[in-house]
């Protein structure tokens, strides 16, 4: 499982917002770099228009005069804590719309910047950086914020030009990502937590999430790495996102150990691979570390099908359909909206930006 690799094996995280990193994969994250990995986390944006979501922040003058700096603190605190390094992509918060009908988004913000300016950006730092795997979001974001969905549009886009060396040759010298995998939500992850908060005899927070479940799509997952051990330091590092984050909300109701012993993994969708899998996983580098040089194969520039793409061993299935016929599947609407119009999963993820 942690065979040295001709240079070491490297891991690339790219999220929309700061804090992002932290509520998704950061055990992942941690588990690697104990393994001696490099890992690499992308914030797309500054996250400059998201709220203070903790109440105790709420009124603190250091935060109002400057939300920006403040998270830039707390992204930098989180990394330190994760051991990974980081990187600003350098593009503005698009903000969470919400109405209907949908404000238009901001003038200048990362969901309206042209797909190209922001995929080379992200072939840059992916060239520099070079990366055996890259992780991002699925088609629809994971929950439809436009910077989410953006950022799986910028990051395909990239994995795709990263080893051309016609694409963006200024940029740097071609390196293609052998892995992409999506950030894996899972519906079952979250039931088994809620029945054994039950059985222990414990008030769930996910009891106004068990119906709505139904109404999502179900994502095929089938990569699960184990990293237990690594809880603590994801949640040290999701409370170094102090503005973001409510040390007494529904992100620390579950506790640890029973969080560790139900569910012990992240999940993840392996959507793009060079290398041949074989599903179910728990690893990440599974075929990369096979390989005897894995740099050298990502340095070749990848044989390529009529449209351009690379030519992949294997391609995600799709996801199934929402169990609760006769609902859409997405939409830029909260899906999740009970009578009185609260969005508790879409809260959860930390954004009301």
């Amino acid at each position: 499982m942690t065979t040295p690799m001709p240079g070491g094996l490297r891991l690339m995280a790219v999220h929309a917002h700061p804090d992002d990193e932290s509520s998704k994969g950061a055990a992942t994250s941690a588990r690697y770099v104990a393994e001696g990995v490099r890992v690499r986390v992308v914030s797309c944006t500054g996250g400059e228009r998201g709220d203070i979501l903790n109440e105790r922040l709420k009124d603190d003058a250091h935060i109002l005069r400057d939300l920006t700096r403040v998270r830039r603190e707390e992204m930098a605190r989180a990394a330190q804590i994760l051991g990974v390094s980081h990187t600003w992509l350098g593009f503005v918060d698009s903000g969470l719309p919400e109405g209907d009908p949908l404000p238009p988004l901001p003038e200048g913000c990362f969901a309206l910047e042209p797909v190209e300016v922001s995929a080379e950006a992200l072939v840059r730092v992916i060239r520099e950086f070079r990366p055996h795997v890259v992780t991002t979001y699925d088609e629809n974001g994971g929950y439809p914020h436009p910077d989410h969905i953006q950022t799986h549009v910028v990051t395909m886009a990239a994995w795709r030009a990263a080893g051309d060396p016609e694409a963006y040759p200024h940029a740097g010298e071609p390196w293609q990502p052998l892995k992409l995998y999506y950030n894996g939500w899972s519906a079952e992850r979250t039931e088994r937590l809620h029945e054994a908060m039950l059985e222990a005899g414990l008030e769930s927070p996910f009891a106004d999430w068990i119906a709505n479940l139904r109404r999502r799509p179900r994502r095929q997952i089938g990569t699960h790495v184990p990293c237990a051990e690594h809880f603590p330091t994801r949640d040290r590092a999701l409370l170094a996102h102090a503005t973001q984050v409510d040390p007494d909300g529904q992100w620390f109701a579950v506790p640890l150990e029973l969080q560790q012993r139900v569910w012990p993994t992240e999940d993840f969708e392996l959507a793009r691979s060079i290398v041949p899998a074989t599903m179910p996983e728990d690893d990440l580098f599974a075929g990369v570390r096979e390989l005897e040089d894995p740099d050298e194969v990502c340095r070749r520039a990848p044989e390529r099908d009529a449209d351009g793409d690379p030519v992949v061993a294997y391609v995600g299935p799709p996801a199934l359909p929402p169990q609760e016929e006769g609902l859409e599947a997405r939409s830029t609407q909260p899906q999740d909206a009970d009578a009185d119009d609260r969005d508790e999963m879409r809260e959860e993820e930390g954004h009301s930006e």
